[in-house]
């Protein structure tokens, strides 16, 4: 193993399991769009496809990875099964990400502070 993996392997090991799968989840652009897309409401499949474009299939894949780490729910409506987004994974999200928050805005107020002094 090199000390690249070990490293990855160490800060990957540093969030939970069930973190891990939301964050892997989101990191895909066409599970965001379906993510952004039923954030109005329950969407079917049909609709879900149209959104990212993608055929059934594809869009099905999506929608089992984002069941499986509770950031979709689904119910069936007669023939038809619509999604539901279930914002709370998503929490572990923010709050890792929050911790950067502090250290972009200083590096935001330094980056004004050097244009200001450059006037």
């Amino acid at each position: 193993m090199t000390y690249f993996s070990d490293y990855c392997n160490i800060i990957f090991m540093a969030r939970s399991a069930s973190a891990a799968d939301v964050f892997h989840a989101i990191a895909d652009a066409n599970r965001r769009t379906l993510l952004d897309t039923v954030t109005g409401g329950e969407a079917s499949v049909g609709m879900l496809a149209a959104s990212v474009g993608l055929s059934y299939s594809a869009v099905s894949q999506h929608l089992a990875i984002l069941c499986r780490t509770g950031l979709l729910s689904r119910r069936r409506d007669g023939r038809k099964r619509l999604y539901r987004l279930n914002p709370r994974p998503l929490r572990q999200v923010h709050l890792w990400t929050s911790r950067y928050e502090q250290f972009w805005r200083g590096r935001i107020d330094q980056l004004h502070r050097v244009l200001g002094e450059k006037r």
